[in-house]
């Protein structure tokens, strides 16, 4: 797979190629001295508090591990020429890799080798969180070609006693009501399936913290993948429950690919239906929605895990699933598209708009069309022409009936949420629309008898 770069550039594309430069030679995991870096430059754009959790601790059904240390690692051939090396790329050390130092035979060592036939060029991405192994990665051209003889051996790592590392930041709204944003910072040398996540999220939070007011209150989370938003949820999950109305796993959007968006475990949450309609808008075709699946993804499958079953999405370009690279050293910067992350960034901020401009509404005219025209809402020529911005103020009176939210409309309509929330919020200011609280209930008013009365009278 190749990403297609055909989008012009654009005003953030730099400023994400810039902190994606400084970020990529850091080596993460799920602990250590490279996840705390990479936080460390991701708060210059999203400021956070940062949580640790110490290892040992019991978080549901999981134990959060040692912190992970490694200061070298490498293996030296016969010839005594040293390759693997960690220093050259971190994706050459299984990643939980435990100490080992010792001389091994070709056929001993192949044991701790990993490539990949299939892609024989690409270095893999491996992983022993939990089970204590050592272990190397490289292409599998060039392990084909190793010659047989003693190999030395040093992987000069160690797990200590530390904590895992989560950062939190939050954007106060109106109301308690909450939309999450979450993401992984724990894969080493991965562009699209790691980097575009937290890049696109803290971005993300700069043009909302921009917003001059918000309705909904937002909440950012980067984390660790699986262990990160167990623990998380572990402590924070019961209030999650109770105020959270949409959120979204950002990962796997550096590429220029249609974007797919995995819809929540519930199917039809307010998550969905604000994510479906800004593509139905603004991707047309080019795009496409997937149902979810407890067997594919990452951290939606916790959020959405049954005991939560929190309304949490997806919106990608390029998921796992779906490219070749993916956990391999092939998926780099050339793979990806800073133009395309920044179209991307668009999007989720079309959404957090739809959600935060969501509300249930009820017409205060309900009797007919009301007479838009003396309120200046309806040209006073009448003609053919039947311009969008006429439908969505049709729309909306059809529909405010105190039971249809604007993502209800707008799925009816056709119509985006943007101009909807803009239509709104002209019927608003005419008071020929009143907004629901979220739990309030209210009712059409009965029909007049007026006219009646004087039809009653005139007989």
């Amino acid at each position: 797979m190749s990403s297609t770069k055909e989008i012009a550039p654009r005003r953030e594309a730099f400023a994400l190629e810039a902190y994606f430069d400084r970020l990529w030679p850091l080596h993460r995991s799920i602990t250590g001295a490279g996840l705390r870096a990479t936080l460390d430059i991701l708060a210059e754009i999203m400021p956070h508090a940062r949580l640790e959790v110490p290892s040992g601790t019991e978080v549901l059904d999981w134990t959060v591990p040692k912190e992970w240390v490694v200061r070298q690692a490498y293996l030296i051939r016969p010839d005594g020429r040293r390759f693997c090396d960690v220093g050259d790329n971190n994706l050459h050390l299984v990643n939980y890799s435990i100490p080992f130092r010792g001389r091994l035979r070709l056929d001993a060592l192949q044991a701790h080798l990993h490539s990949l036939p299939e892609l024989p060029e690409a270095i893999p991405y491996i992983t022993s969180y939990y089970a204590p192994r050592w272990g190397f990665c490289l292409s599998h051209e060039e392990r084909e070609a190793l010659p047989e003889g003693d190999y030395e051996v040093v992987v000069d790592t160690d797990l200590v006693e530390g904590a895992l590392s989560i950062a939190e930041a939050v954007l106060p709204g109106e109301v308690e009501e909450e939309v999450l944003l979450s993401s992984y910072t724990c894969h080493p040398s991965l562009a699209n399936n790691e980097l575009s996540g937290p890049l696109v999220l803290s971005f993300l939070y700069r043009r909302l913290a921009a917003w001059p007011k918000r309705r909904l209150t937002y909440r950012f989370l980067l984390l660790p993948e699986t262990i990160g938003s167990i623990a998380y949820l572990a402590l924070h999950g019961r209030r999650l429950i109770r105020s959270l109305v949409a959120g979204y796993v950002v990962t796997c959007v550096g590429t220029a690919e249609p974007f797919v968006y995995k819809r929540s475990r519930q199917g039809g949450s307010q998550a969905d239906r604000a994510a479906e309609a800004v593509l139905a808008e603004r991707a047309g075709e080019r795009h496409r929605i997937a149902d979810f699946r407890p067997d594919r993804g990452g951290d939606e499958r916790q959020y959405n895990a049954p005991g939560f079953d929190l309304p949490v999405g997806c919106l990608m370009r390029s998921p796992s699933s779906s490219y070749a690279e993916y956990h391999t050293s092939l998926d780099n910067k050339d793979l990806i598209s800073f133009e395309a992350m920044e179209e991307t960034l668009d999007a989720y901020e079309a959404i957090c708009r739809a959600l935060d401009g969501n509300r249930r509404y009820l017409n205060l005219a309900p009797f007919g069309e009301p007479q838009l025209g003396r309120r200046g809402l309806y040209g006073t020529l009448g003609d053919r022409r039947r311009p969008l911005e006429r439908s969505a103020l049709m729309w909306l009176l059809s529909d405010s009936d105190g039971d249809h939210d604007l993502l209800d409309i707008a799925a009816r309509s056709g119509l985006g949420p943007e101009l909807l929330i803009s239509a709104a919020e002209r019927l608003l200011d005419a008071g020929l629309l009143r907004s629901l609280a979220t739990d309030e209930s209210a009712r059409l008013p009965e029909p007049p008898d007026a006219l009646e009365g004087r039809r009653d009278a005139a007989a």
